[in-house]
């Protein structure tokens, strides 16, 4: 390597050491990734490249291993420590919110979400399961793909929630386009849930829509208070007590 370049890994070394990633371009960031694999070579020109093919830094992280090698210069040890470094800090966010207080609020729950996220190619359904204290039991991504009734099957969500013993739930998802206004698929596919959790005890929380640095949230729009009284049981009490 050669002594600017070694001065440059330096800096953005030292740099990091100082103030963590605050201040770093996307660029930098995947460069240090590549000098996992690479310790001795210049990677700056791979993780720009990288950063234009896969647009933002999410999206370097989510690319496949042969998606990252088809850019000159990125090889097997370099897309190794991008993908060992990604599922790192999947596990860690998944731990550190296992057995905590659930979020008092969607905002709360949108900005814990929020990055992991944002940047996903594709739609994915996400369900986290809560014991009777409000504390997070398990969560996972169920589905990937279009969110509608025909993709995510409720009796797959059930049967989780019965084998986690939840209590309680709240369903998050996101929407690639940035937009998070719910469509008319998620907002059926929100009453079926509500519906036939209502009917085994199982309370619905929240359904949260995740877009580009926005949300939206059935519960703080009335929405999932309103499916629950749609429950056809509770339409027909309502009617004898009318």
């Amino acid at each position: 390597m050669e002594e600017n370049q070694q001065g440059h890994r330096k800096r953005l070394r030292e740099k990091f050491a100082e103030s963590g990633l605050a201040g770093f371009h996307d660029y930098e960031i995947v460069e240090l990734l590549l000098t996992l694999g690479s310790p001795r070579k210049d990677c700056k020109q791979q993780a720009k490249e990288a950063i234009s093919k896969f647009k933002t830094l999410r999206g370097v992280l989510e690319a496949s291993p042969p998606e990252l090698q088809q850019i000159k210069g990125i090889g097997i040890h370099n897309s190794f420590g991008i993908k060992l470094v990604q599922e790192v800090a999947r596990k860690y966010l998944k731990e550190k919110i296992i057995d905590k207080p659930v979020c008092s609020s969607s905002q709360e729950i949108y900005d814990y979400l929020y990055h992991s996220m944002r940047d996903l190619k594709k739609e994915v359904f996400k369900v986290i399961y809560l014991n009777s204290q409000n504390l997070v039991i398990e969560t996972e991504d169920l589905f990937r793909g279009t969110v509608d009734s025909s993709v995510v099957h409720i009796r797959e969500v059930i049967e989780a929630a019965i084998r986690y013993n939840a209590v309680s739930l709240i369903f998050v998802h996101n929407h690639p386009s940035g937009n998070p206004s719910p469509s008319q698929s998620d907002k059926d596919l929100t009453r079926d849930l509500v519906m036939a959790s209502s009917l085994l005890g199982l309370k619905v929380l929240d359904h949260i829509v995740i877009g580009d640095n926005k949300f939206y949230s059935f519960a703080g729009e009335g929405l999932i208070e309103q499916f629950e009284l749609d429950r056809p049981d509770l339409k027909m009490k309502r009617v004898s007590e009318s």
